[in-house]
């Protein structure tokens, strides 16, 4: 198990000026499975291929348990990165393909055959080492690329983009087979995604990377309970902002006073809140109860979404489609946003 230290990590591309990583420290704890999160582009890529040995950086260091990696080839760093494209040697078989790791370490044969039993078993694909890559799905394609790298046991496993060629009933179960396999095995895992979702459910802290900076490194709830300013809110899905001022407890805004937690901050900025946490309420008896025009509404399946302007405030609500139910484009309603769902950014 190893402990993984980025210190000041940037990388400018050769003809470029502007940094395609900026400065960039993260602490990643021993066996921990940490996310860099982030749109197309952003430097998350860049990062974890500076980890691996593949890039080098243009200032900074890594070090793996304090000891410094950059002088060391790729292959003798103990990370080991697992691609999007799986990057199978198509004229082996399925069990070649595991052991190719072993064999190239001139292992005994008997072993790696143990070994590549041992670990068909764990990805789930026990009965299909004598197949060639071309006969699996992806997604069985995917396990196999990642039982190759595990079977090497290695101190840190870099995952870019596991899921994003997989279908969506194929990501479920591959994110928890990534995510028992980690568990069980504790090796520090860090992966690439541009999917909050597939961030918040696999990783026990996420580091959002927005245009080559760090913008948040914290557990997959903060960003929710507690983003750091209006953009990570808003690629967490926060479509909801009011601008205004705080103080004591109050928020003065185009709406009002509303009451807010103690603890946030005074000054200038905008209260953020999930959509999900906005309530319909009957009459207008609880605290910071607002009178909002339903402006569109929005079935989607198992919730309903809805579109409400308070004067001059639009925002988003999703909720129970019973509780949408009846309800018409134009109609006023009463919505409730309670103190404990708000957070000031800004």
């Amino acid at each position: 198990m190893t402990h993984v230290s980025l210190k000041n990590l940037s990388k400018i591309y050769p003809g470029t000026q502007t940094p395609a990583l900026d400065n960039l420290s993260l602490e990643i704890p021993t066996g921990e499975l940490t996310a860099l999160l982030g749109p197309s582009g952003c430097g998350k890529t860049t990062t974890m291929k500076m980890i691996a040995g593949l890039l080098e950086p243009s200032s900074g260091d890594i070090t793996f348990d304090g000891k410094s990696v950059l002088d060391e080839k790729p292959e003798d760093r103990g990370a080991v990165m697992v691609f999007q494209n799986y990057l199978l040697f198509p004229y082996m078989s399925v069990a070649e393909n595991i052991g190719f790791g072993l064999k190239m370490r001139k292992a005994d044969p008997n072993q790696i055959k143990k070994r590549v039993g041992e670990m068909l078993d764990m990805v789930k694909l026990p009965d299909l080492g004598n197949r060639k890559p071309s006969e699996l799905s992806g997604g069985q394609q995917q396990r196999v690329a990642l039982a190759r790298a595990l079977i090497i046991q290695p101190d840190v496993l870099l995952l870019d983009e596991p899921l994003s060629n997989l279908d969506a009933h194929l990501r479920l179960e591959m994110r928890d087979l990534i995510r028992s396999l980690q568990q069980e095995m504790k090796i520090t895992t860090i992966f690439v995604t541009h999917d909050q979702e597939e961030a918040v459910v696999l990783a026990d802290k996420i580091a959002l990377i927005l245009d080559g900076k760090m913008k948040q490194y914290d557990t997959p709830q903060a960003f929710y309970d507690a983003p750091i300013d209006e953009a990570t809110a808003r690629f967490f899905g926060s479509q909801n902002f009011i601008h205004g001022s705080a103080k004591d407890g109050i928020f003065e805004s185009s709406l009002g006073k509303i009451s807010i937690p103690k603890n946030i901050k005074a000054g200038q900025g905008a209260l953020t809140f999930r959509p999900e946490n906005v309530q319909i309420q009957q009459d207008g008896s609880k605290e910071n109860t607002f009178t909002a025009s339903v402006d569109n509404i929005i079935y989607l399946g198992t919730q309903t979404r809805l579109k409400l302007k308070l004067s001059d405030v639009e925002i988003d609500a999703i909720v129970n489609p019973r509780e949408a139910q009846g309800l018409s484009i134009g109609e006023q309603i009463n919505i409730c946003l309670p103190a404990e769902i708000l957070w000031k950014v800004g």
